[in-house]
């Protein structure tokens, strides 16, 4: 969300998830002769250590009205979509961004 959406103080988080976007892009063409695919997941609010406001009951209750699902993703979800990517099933995506927030600001 961090590229798509201004939080406050994140002036410099955001900015790196801008530059492994950017990557993603440069290393489709480096690498996708060789067989491999490269993909972004972007994932929303999620409730980790680095979103507390997430992990918490009242605080995640707010954010989950700006999600469609209606809830915060635990990391589960987030690993979820890393897995399907990584596996077989995933071999024919490539050059994706992919929106793993439940809908978030939409």
């Amino acid at each position: 969300m961090g590229t798509r959406t201004a939080f406050p103080g994140m002036a410099s988080y955001a900015p790196s998830k801008a530059g492994l976007e950017a990557l993603t892009c440069l290393l489709i063409v480096e690498l996708g002769p060789r067989g491999i695919t490269v993909s972004a997941v972007l994932p929303g609010a999620t409730a980790t250590d680095m979103k507390p406001a997430a992990s918490d009951a009242e605080r995640s209750r707010v954010t989950a009205q700006s999600i469609a699902l209606g809830r915060v993703g635990q990391p589960a979800d987030v690993a979820a979509v890393v897995g399907f990517l990584a596996s077989d099933a995933g071999r024919w995506i490539t050059g994706q961004s992919i929106d793993a927030s439940g809908g978030q600001r939409l």
